[in-house]
């Protein structure tokens, strides 16, 4: 398999570094729009070979994706940017018929008048608007393919086809005990994304009603996560896996919530109040004259780069679809999980927890798109695909998943 990953990031950077180590890739093309930081990706592999190489790429400017695409003989597309750029890069790949791959979907718009009880644009929306022609291409677009959404999804599928008769409720429950050290705030994946699902209303589906919205970071609930991380006070926020798992996965109730903590929403809340979280362009100073910028850009470049902070970071975070429902008559309730110490991660590739266990997703998926073991035309989720070849194959990655029966995860609210 060749293809054209687009974005040399922290999460791109450790897709290189999990996918040099398997053999069904051919040739992986690192582009970046700064060349330096996808050539840096590429001559930190050891013993690479020829199977990777450096191109400076605009993922906005769609005819130079389409060109890279061609010239470079790339089968697919692997959209490791952040969500901006998902539908020039979606289109691009459709235009030069290759099969696409994201981690994050197309973003959304708030209801013009009803923002905390209505959808108004959803995540996903501008992809799925493309289904047919994707369908009709004979390609396929496996957007959200990432750890949430992506595994959470997969482990959705699972549930559904082999633990569960009945399904009540699917909640992705998503929390960490990491610390960096020597920051006072120092978010351990990108300030741009995690601004944009955080404040955004947050959807909730239910079978009777549909999708709907919420009030951000409501209904918070502590939930106790494994492996000794334990109880995380979670919030409601918007996320890919409510708007995907209902197409493919029959459930009364879908949800995602975040364990975030106080301080980290209260930071959130102050920029949203400064309107520091805004990606209108404003007009500042600067020593060349006035200058266009966007007050989130601002915000990502004051902070530290998440890909640089493995290092003083400590502890273990955790990705997991918690389900409720009915099996063989009796009332079940399960958390499937992956955790992922960044001792580990770092020790043995070199990158932090939370962009490893983001890359290594994808890396499993491109393997099981390229060997045939997964297939299928137009616009995917993975809830729409096999489950359990997803989950031995990560297991081969020496990375395991777990299962936790009987649990009461929830436990009760707070204010």
């Amino acid at each position: 398999m060749r293809v054209l990953l687009v974005g040399a990031g922290g999460v791109g950077t450790a897709v290189t570094r999990i996918a040099t180590r398997r053999r069904f890739l051919s040739h992986m093309v690192v582009a970046d729009y700064d060349h330096s930081r996808a050539q840096a990706a590429v001559d930190a592999l050891p013993g690479r070979g020829d199977r990777f190489s450096a191109l400076r790429l605009d993922a906005a400017d769609e005819g130079a994706v389409r060109q890279a695409l061609s010239e470079h003989r790339c089968d697919i597309l692997l959209n490791a940017t952040d969500p901006r750029f998902v539908m020039p890069l979606f289109r691009a790949a459709l235009a030069a018929g290759a099969h696409y791959m994201d981690m994050a979907m197309s973003l959304s718009a708030p209801h013009p008048s009803r923002p905390y009880e209505e959808c108004g644009v959803k995540l996903g929306d501008a992809q799925f608007e493309l289904a047919g022609r994707w369908a009709e291409s004979g390609r396929v677009a496996l957007v959200g393919m990432g750890v949430e959404p992506g595994l959470s999804d997969v482990f959705a599928r699972y549930a559904a086809d082999e633990l569960f008769d009945e399904i009540d409720e699917i909640g992705v429950r998503d929390g960490a005990d990491l610390r960096v050290e020597g920051y006072e705030f120092a978010p351990s994946f990108s300030i741009w994304t995690t601004i944009e699902e955080c404040l955004n209303p947050p959807v909730v589906y239910e079978k009777e009603r549909g999708w709907f919205t919420t009030a951000p970071f409501s209904e918070p609930e502590v939930f106790d996560f494994p492996e000794g991380i334990g109880p995380v006070e979670c919030v409601n926020v918007e996320h890919e896996e409510v708007l995907l798992i209902p197409r493919w996965v029959d459930a009364r109730r879908v949800t995602f919530k975040y364990g975030l903590g106080d301080d980290f929403i209260a930071r959130l809340k102050t920029l949203h109040e400064l309107g520091l979280d805004s990606t209108t362009e404003v007009t500042v100073p600067s020593a060349d004259g006035p200058v266009r910028v966007s007050p989130r850009d601002v915000v990502a470049a004051c902070l530290p780069d998440p890909a640089t902070l493995g290092d003083r970071m400590t502890g273990k975070t955790c990705a997991g679809t918690w389900v409720t429902g009915v099996k063989d008559g009796k009332a079940r309730e399960v958390y499937l999980y992956h955790v992922v110490d960044n001792q580990w991660s770092m020790r043995e590739y070199g990158s932090q927890a939370v962009v490893w266990q983001t890359a290594v997703n994808p890396v499993v998926a491109l393997e099981l798109l390229a060997t045939g073991v997964w297939s299928g035309e137009g616009v995917l989720g993975a809830e729409a695909l096999p489950a359990r070849p997803f989950l031995d194959l990560l297991t081969e990655y020496g990375s395991p998943w777990g299962l936790r029966e009987h649990t009461r995860a929830v436990r009760g609210g707070s204010g």
